[in-house]
């Protein structure tokens, strides 16, 4: 058999009120606050919050530690490319104040080759 349509007003406002009894004695079936079961599950919630915080500030001390350790790496690595840099600039001034010395001095030996030709013209001549 099918069920019978209700679909006066009165019928609607009757199921209404019906789906609303039966919703409010859901809602007094539901456990209190102060239920040892709502209690005992409120308590895992709290120490499953608690265990994640935990776990969280683990994570961000350990993150700050990388970090830290990275820093002091990126500023050791800076370091030893300034001393480097450093030495070979070093390394580089000498070698061209060497080579200015040697220039000179080359200069100086073909000024005396030159000088004695002279002089040797001048004896002879």
């Amino acid at each position: 058999m099918k069920k019978q349509v209700r679909t006066t007003f009165t019928d609607r406002r009757q199921d209404a009120m019906e789906a609303k009894q039966k919703l409010l004695e859901k809602m007094k079936a539901a456990p209190k606050a102060d239920d040892p079961e709502v209690v005992a599950k409120r308590a895992e919630r709290e120490a499953v919050a608690k265990a994640r915080e935990i776990r969280r500030a683990e994570r961000e001390r350990l993150k700050l530690e990388e970090e830290e350790r990275k820093a002091a790496q990126d500023a050791a690595d800076a370091e030893a490319a300034y001393a480097a840099e450093h030495a070979e600039r070093i390394a580089r001034e000498e070698e061209d104040k060497a080579r200015a010395e040697r220039a000179v001095a080359d200069m100086a030996a073909m000024k005396e080759k030159r000088d004695k030709r002279y002089a040797a013209r001048k004896a002879r001549g």
